[in-house]
């Protein structure tokens, strides 16, 4: 689902993403770790064609990552840190309003689906200025769930949130059966619940393990538990 060659990715003379290769194949949940600063905005960032491939090679979906060529861009669905939603609409309404940036027209029978996935439909007449931080993330995921793509990229989507919101997010994704996700998170804890698979990151170099692989061999010391 996504294959990554000899990717190389420098800002002036520091190299970030050192001849990075690396697979995720359907159906994995892989974690991406690595602490501050090692580089793991500018992997997801190459994967999202925002920064270009100077070295290497990125396929999606069997759909090489270039400029000129955007199908690729169907498969992958991206969920930010931060989601910018409209305060002063309901979640139905941001829902709507970002189902028809994509599409001529909202299908409300697939917006409804996505809402319940996330247990926000009983919600969906309330204004977001009203939801907690748990909310919002769970409403930035019904948004991108709507899409309907089969790769999922996430960056940090439990970020502070309490723990009970972030017990409701982890709760989704483990329903995700259907999807391949790529999940940036610094919560063992998360990881060990939802992921099959990690994705280190280090000094610019990755290397992919399993789960239990990586915590068996690994030294977590700045990772939170």
């Amino acid at each position: 689902m996504i294959k990554v060659e000899n990717l190389n990715q420098s800002f002036g003379k520091k190299t970030v993403l050192d001849a990075i290769t690396i697979e995720v194949h359907k159906h994995e949940i892989c974690a991406l770790v690595g602490r501050n600063g090692a580089g793991k905005s500018t992997f997801i960032n190459s994967l999202l064609g925002l920064l270009p491939v100077k070295q290497g090679s990125i396929v999606i979906n069997g759909i090489k990552v270039t400029k000129k060529n955007d199908e690729w861009k169907k498969a992958i669905a991206y969920l930010p840190e931060k989601f910018m939603l409209y305060p002063m609409l309901t979640g139905l309404e941001n829902m709507t309003f970002f189902a028809e940036a994509v599409e001529k027209a909202a299908d409300l029978e697939r917006i409804e689906l996505s809402l319940r996935s996330v247990s926000l439909w009983d919600d969906r007449e309330v204004q977001v200025k009203s939801y907690s931080k748990g909310m919002l993330q769970r409403l930035g995921l019904a948004i991108t769930l709507y899409q309907d793509s089969s790769i999922l990229i996430l960056d940090e989507p439990t970020s502070g949130i309490d723990p009970m919101g972030r017990k409701e997010i982890l709760e989704v994704l483990k329903s995700l059966h259907d999807k391949t996700i790529l999940l940036s998170s610094h919560h063992l804890d998360e990881i060990r619940q939802v992921c099959t698979h990690v994705a280190y990151l280090d000094n610019g170099k990755m290397e992919k393990f399993t789960v239990d692989e990586f915590l068996e061999t690994h030294h977590l010391g700045g990772m939170e538990s």
